[in-house]
């Protein structure tokens, strides 16, 4: 074994990559990526410098890259929305959007030689999507009621915007700030509801009155990975408003230049604070930031469960409203934008706004509009009213677009909605989350009950599952979840969740209610496209089939299945098996014991020693450090044989 106890530390492969070019050159290359073509490009640069300009190559459909936005505080205008539509629709089947669990959106089907001109468009909107990947600060999330809600405190609009063009230069891409040890979230909250979730950001500020001044208290360090979660902790700082920006600069700034980077698993700003003990980090911001601060108000002003803004609600301007859509787990395509573009323009002041629930809000509607927009056709679509099981369904984007993603998420989490709904009547909303992967993109962590995607084995066979969340709490008494039941078949689930929703949230079954108290008309949900599209942007949808997609069919080239053989040397066991096989399942067929938290590579728990052979990976075995390939560790769970290979197992 390599003796690593006296060799001086290395860059991992993020470092390295990251120390040979700025991700923000690959600006400069669109125009010469376009002509060759993704398979042509540099691996590199395609694989994660893109990121820097939120273009991701996504493995699960080669060729279609994914975009995602920079949307501050999750608010478009009419034009911008319409600008994403016509980025969808020359795309036809393959485009489609998700709106994200801050306040964002996700474009899907783009193709490496339109980003010249999508990227000319975004300038002419005053969209961006810089720096919204990789090591950078992720979308600025604030209250998706900003500005009108009655029971406002501060307005977080302008302040979201100001530390996003500090952040990432006016969306032009800011050098200063593309070289983080790690991803970074912050929020800002606005309202008394915490409806920005400020308990897992790595930044949080929360409104606190000090001395009958209002101001903010800030948190720091939430977040969630394979190896950690954990809600954000007072810095114990009260702060004016006015110098939001420059905390934001001050943290980023100590956390750019002290965070840890050997070991992504261990990069987060919070375990930054743990090596440094937070008084310490608190005196580094102070210095950074010129003064010190002042000790945190006792209280803040955080005093009501969490509203999700779905249906009718008077806003602070007299006459005026805001309505809240229902969009089920997200999904959106090119004519949900020209639609609610045109029904903004029509009904309200040509502003769409989102949430972090993944809903839509339409500001400003006058009240005699009221009546006529919700005769729209996309209302049927995107309800006022859903059922209190779908109306607080959150997913993640799953394995049909995400290579992370260890089960199929959207589409199932509908159908079993849809089945538990047709099967129970549940009194109030339960916040079911669903995730494909540890990352928890899906946030179940925050949820009643939270699904984290893993791979289990039933009956001799290797299938998806869940591990089951509960516990999560919003509002004015936030909380994460812990992990309650692990490795439940997803064929499984429906009656556990039942038996979940009956004890724990009060939920019957309708065969014992009288039929009069079942709705005349349950509408079903949907994930499909709208059935008519017109190229102005005007649906010609009246009413709507309500059917459940399916993922789309990737044409895929014919995959030669080669043999491969895994030996176990403590077991002393020979599996033949194929080198598309991963090794955690052929182990789990030899029922040769190995353990695995995630089943993603993320989590790191399913090391193994490689004595003989070799493997290949799909991606990058983050889980490994300098130290790991130096013993010759794998990541079993991830990791395919190469011919014959033999394991300390």
């Amino acid at each position: 074994m390599t003796d690593t106890l006296t060799s001086a530390p290395t860059l991992n492969k993020f470092e390295k990559l990251k120390a040979e070019k700025d991700g923000l050159a690959v600006k400069a290359e669109l125009e010469q990526y376009a002509q060759l073509g993704w398979e042509a490009m540099d691996e590199t640069d395609r694989d994660h410098r893109l990121k820097w300009l939120g273009v991701f190559f996504r493995p699960v459909t080669p060729g279609q890259f994914m975009m995602r936005m920079r949307i501050p505080n999750g608010i478009l205008t009419s034009g911008q929305t319409r600008v994403l539509g016509e980025i969808l629709q020359r795309y036809g089947d393959d485009g489609t959007a998700d709106i994200t669990t801050r306040q964002n959106v996700q474009l899907r089907g783009i193709r490496i030689e339109d980003l010249p001109e999508i990227f000319r468009k975004f300038d002419q909107a005053g969209l961006t999507s810089v720096q919204s990947g990789m090591d950078n600060v992720r979308n600025i999330t604030g209250s998706p009621v900003a500005g009108i809600d009655a029971d406002e405190l501060i307005d977080t609009r302008g302040l979201v915007r100001k530390v996003q063009d500090m952040i990432t230069n006016n969306g032009r891409g800011n050098p200063s700030f593309s070289n983080l040890p790690r991803k970074f979230n912050i929020a800002i909250a606005g309202c008394r509801d915490n409806s920005v979730h400020a308990e897992i950001n790595d930044i949080a500020f929360v409104p606190a009155f000090k001395d009958r001044t209002l101001g903010f208290n800030v948190l720091v360090g939430g977040f969630f990975s394979a190896k950690r979660c954990d809600a954000a902790i007072p810095l114990n700082a009260w702060i004016d408003p006015r110098d939001v920006v420059a905390v934001c600069e001050a943290i980023l700034t100590v956390y750019r230049d002290l965070g840890l980077r050997a070991n992504r698993q261990k990069s987060r700003l919070m375990w930054l604070i743990d090596e440094m003990g937070l008084d310490q980090f608190r005196e580094a911001v102070e210095k950074q930031l010129g003064h010190a601060f002042l000790p945190a108000a006792a209280k803040d002003e955080i005093l009501w469960d969490k509203r999700d803004h779905i249906g009718i609600h008077a806003q602070k301007q007299p006459g005026l409203n805001y309505v809240g859509l229902h969009v089920p787990v997200g999904r959106l395509f090119a004519q949900d934008f020209f639609d609610l573009a045109r029904i903004a323009e029509v009904y309200g002041s040509g502003e769409v706004r989102f949430t972090v629930e993944q809903n839509l809000i339409i500001p400003n509607v006058p009240d005699s509009r009221v009546s006529a927009l919700l005769r729209e056709p996309i209302v049927k679509r995107f309800s006022i009213e859903p059922q209190n099981l779908s109306r607080a369904l959150v997913s993640c984007t799953g394995a049909q677009f995400c290579n992370f993603a260890l089960i199929e998420t959207k589409n199932r989490a509908v159908a079993l909605i849809q089945e538990l709904e047709q099967d129970l009547y549940c009194p109030r909303p339960v916040r079911i989350h669903w995730t494909g992967c540890p990352n928890s993109c899906g946030q179940p962590q925050v949820a009643d009950i939270g699904l984290m995607g893993t791979k289990v084995r039933k009956d001799g066979r290797t299938v998806e599952g869940a591990d089951l969340y509960m516990g999560g709490k919003v509002g004015k008494h936030a909380e994460l979840g812990t992990c309650v039941r692990k490795s439940i078949p997803c064929e499984d689930l429906k009656p556990i969740l039942q038996e979940i929703l009956i004890e724990q949230f009060g939920a019957r079954p309708w065969a014992d209610l009288p039929e009069s108290a079942r709705p005349a008309h349950t509408a079903l949900i949907t994930l499909d496209r709208p059935i008519a599209e017109t190229p102005n942007g005007k649906s010609t949808t009246q009413e709507f089939e309500y059917v459940l997609s399916s993922p789309p069919v990737i044409k895929a080239p014919t995959v030669v299945v080669t043999p491969a053989t895994v030996s176990f040397a403590k077991s002393g066991k020979d599996v033949t098996c194929t080198q598309n096989d991963f090794i955690l399942d052929v182990a789990d067929q030899a029922e040769v014991s190995i353990e695995s938290s995630c089943r993603s590579g993320t989590c790191g728990s399913c090391k193994c020693t490689l004595l003989e052979g070799e493997v290949r990976y799909d991606g990058e075995p983050d889980a490994l450090d300098d130290s790991d390939r130096a013993a010759k560790q794998i990541l079993t769970c991830i990791a395919r044989p190469v011919g014959r290979i033999v394991l300390d197992a």
